[in-house]
């Protein structure tokens, strides 16, 4: 019997353990690609969303969303897409990449961005086209890029960027390190910033608006909490967050 009882003993723990409370949830990842520009705000809801949803982690990949695009194009595994511009996302569609309608969920538009007491005194785009000055802006299939130059065209001001930038993120890396003395992102990039950049609005921009759809990726391995996060950034929780940095409503 001594040598039976730690052997009783660690079954009627077993027993006890299986028996009170409920079984641990599965633990389930959710993949989302989203455009650079939602990295922080997504990054909040994503944090808002594990925790309303035990054992599921969200993982995230920020960057351009013809980057994202591609990816998807190229076999990459997905739950939900977030792009930048409808121009994206109808690609996406187009390749039945996405499963349903995407639903647009913010708006957003674009701002100069510029060093810390804005030393060059930059006061509209206009001044971004004088000589001296070093200005980057996002490459023309990127959402802000797109932006960047409708605003040119209707706008007549003619830039000429020293470098054309992947994702926005990296615009605004530039103007953070002193690389550039100006570049033009989203004015919710600069607000996240604004330890490190200041914000130049100019009224031009108001004629790029870009609507921000958010769709369930086809055949995604989650796609149940897919449509859940989909809806959760369509829901109050999201506008809210969305709001703090500046994303306009659909």
């Amino acid at each position: 019997m001594r040598k039976l009882a730690p052997v009783l003993a660690a079954l009627a723990l077993a027993a006890t353990a299986c028996g009170s409370g409920e079984p641990a949830a599965e633990a389930k990842t959710l993949t989302v690609f989203a455009a650079a520009s939602l990295t922080e705000s997504f990054g909040a809801l994503g944090k808002r969303f594990e925790a309303q949803n035990s054992g599921v982690s969200v993982k995230f990949s920020f960057e351009g969303s013809s980057a994202l695009v591609q990816k998807l194009t190229q076999g990459a595994k997905a739950d939900v897409f977030a792009s930048a511009d409808k121009a994206n996302m109808d690609k996406a569609a187009k390749a039945e990449l996405i499963d349903g309608q995407p639903s647009v969920f913010a708006t957003n538009r674009l701002a100069i961005a510029v060093g810390k007491g804005n030393p060059k005194g930059i006061k509209g785009l206009a001044d971004l086209a004088k000589d001296g000055l070093t200005v980057v802006v996002c490459a023309p299939q990127v959402p802000c890029g797109s932006a960047a130059k409708k605003v040119q065209q209707t706008s007549g001001v003619a830039l000429k960027p020293a470098s054309e930038e992947q994702d926005v993120k990296s615009v605004l890396a530039k103007v953070q390190t002193g690389d550039a003395d100006a570049g033009l992102v989203y004015v919710t990039d600069a607000t996240s910033a604004a330890a490190k950049v200041d914000k130049v609005d100019f009224p031009e921009a108001a004629g790029a608006i870009n609507d921000y759809p958010i769709a369930v990726v086809k055949d995604a391995p989650q796609a149940q909490l897919a449509g859940l996060f989909r809806d959760f950034v369509l829901g109050a929780e999201g506008k809210t967050e969305l709001a703090k940095v500046g994303f306009g409503s659909p």
